[in-house]
């Protein structure tokens, strides 16, 4: 499992530097913009010039409207900028269709500038709050796009976390579905280190986190601390490890 954290800035990303053994994934989004907040690209810049160049970055482009050509000039901008992984969050999606047409023109104009960078297909946990397509659609969407990884994340910051709203049988579910597709399964969402034992089981490939690696607990008002990012990698390897160990031998 790999392990993407998400500064919001590039004095945290220089914190990310610190702690680069520790992670696989160096995320660029703007918290106070949303979820899936779109950072500018001069930080995108600035935070692919700061973290190793062995380190992918990548970047969200924002808690979308269903306005495909708006989105895939901004999924653009920012793989120009540098980000490996595009994230779109399919917020104003109501309808797979919906989603299919925006993510089919993101993967177009991504693919068309940087063919080996990696589009992912970003639905919410609590849909159900906001109005936008169901989750468990988002390895279909993901998948009939040509899009590269399906994700989970929560939309509304309130403290509630991704298995409130997406129990970990329906997530297993959701990793069963993007691998039958082919695609990666990334799942975020207030995740704690409690959490990790059931995402190593269902066989998550990336796992999202800031807020459980900031100072306090807090995603806004805190900081990303690398001895928390360290603690965390920590319980992530402990728990593969013990998974690893369960696993009866194939002969």
């Amino acid at each position: 499992m790999l392990l993407l954290i998400s500064p919001d800035g590039v004095e945290e990303a220089l914190d990310c530097a610190k702690a680069a053994e520790h992670l696989d994934i160096v995320d660029v989004k703007k918290p106070d913009e949303g979820s899936l907040g779109a950072n500018f690209p001069w930080v995108i810049r600035e935070i692919r010039d700061a973290v190793p160049a062995d380190k992918p970055v990548s970047a969200t482009v924002g808690d979308v409207p269903y306005k495909p050509g708006t989105v895939a000039q901004a999924a653009l901008g920012a793989v120009v900028s540098g980000a490996t992984y595009i994230k779109v969050g399919l917020y104003g999606c109501t309808t797979p269709e919906q989603g299919v047409e925006v993510m089919r023109a993101v993967v177009r104009a991504v693919k068309d500038h940087r063919p080996e960078a990696l589009v992912v297909a970003s639905g919410y946990a609590d849909a159900h709050r906001i109005g936008c397509v169901n989750p468990l659609a988002l390895p279909d969407i993901a998948a009939r796009a040509g899009a590269d990884a399906a994700m989970l994340d929560t939309a509304i910051k309130d403290g509630t976390r991704l298995f409130d709203h997406v129990p970990p049988d329906a997530c297993a579910e959701f990793v069963r579905r993007a691998h039958a597709s082919g695609l990666l399964a990334a799942l975020a969402g207030s995740v704690k280190q409690a959490d990790l034992g059931p995402l190593t089981r269902i066989g998550t490939d990336i796992v999202g986190v800031r807020g459980a690696v900031c100072a306090g607990g807090d995603r806004n008002a805190g900081r990303i601390q690398p001895h928390l990012v360290a603690a965390f990698r920590a319980e992530m390897d402990r728990q593969a490890r013990e998974h690893a160990v369960g696993i009866p031998a194939v002969n």
